[in-house]
């Protein structure tokens, strides 16, 4: 009986949660130390908040969605709790075809869910010198990703820095370690309510 209720109160499992960040060089961190970079920010982050987590950065520098895609299996080894993606910049700075990248997206997301991974899609705006056509058929396509597969959402992953001289490089396309602090900041609720359901599953 006391050996019963010693083990009762044995503390839950504390595993860390494996998360894979599966982008391109705004997750790689271009021209950034490697702890200054998308990943290993949000890493830092969230252990302050006392969550338990690894985040394994899979950016490439200059990578599509097809690109992304086309490297999937060996970016998100087996035993990945869950995956932000963040692919589609580099597709819209090229003028592709927005339902191509919907469609590489697409199949990530079916392929990642097929193996029992969650994923949390961050969102990218196209560049408004393509003309507005071009950015509402590109914009709408994370929202309608994300609908159809029931994602955590968040919407513009460069919300707060987009533009801003301050907290991009010399080239406006990449932040500073100070606007990976401020993307970090603005995605971290939306990467807590992607935790949760995550430890739901488990």
């Amino acid at each position: 009986m006391a050996q019963g209720s010693v083990m009762a109160q044995t503390p839950p499992q504390t595993q860390p949660l494996k998360l894979v960040a599966l982008g391109d060089s705004l997750s790689a961190g271009y021209m950034l130390p490697a702890n200054a970079a998308f990943p290993a920010v949000l890493e830092q982050a969230l252990r302050q908040k006392g969550i338990a987590v690894e985040i394994a950065n899979a950016g490439v520098s200059g990578d599509t969605a097809q690109g992304g895609l086309d490297r999937l299996d060996w970016s998100v080894p087996d035993g990945t709790d869950g995956v932000i993606l963040e692919l589609g910049a580099n597709d819209a700075l090229r003028g592709f075809d927005p339902a191509a990248t919907e469609k590489a997206l697409d199949e990530i997301i079916t392929r990642l869910k097929a193996r029992g991974i969650k994923v949390l899609l961050a969102g990218m705006y196209a560049p408004r010198n393509l003309g507005p056509d071009y950015a509402g058929r590109f914009d709408g396509l994370f929202k309608a990703l994300a609908e159809k597969h029931d994602l955590v959402f968040y919407p513009f992953f460069l919300d707060g820095i987009a533009g801003e001289r301050a907290l991009n490089q010399a080239d406006l396309l990449h932040p500073t370690a100070e606007g990976v602090r401020v993307v970090v900041e603005r995605i971290l609720p939306t990467v807590e309510r992607f935790l949760e359901t995550l430890r739901a599953k488990s």
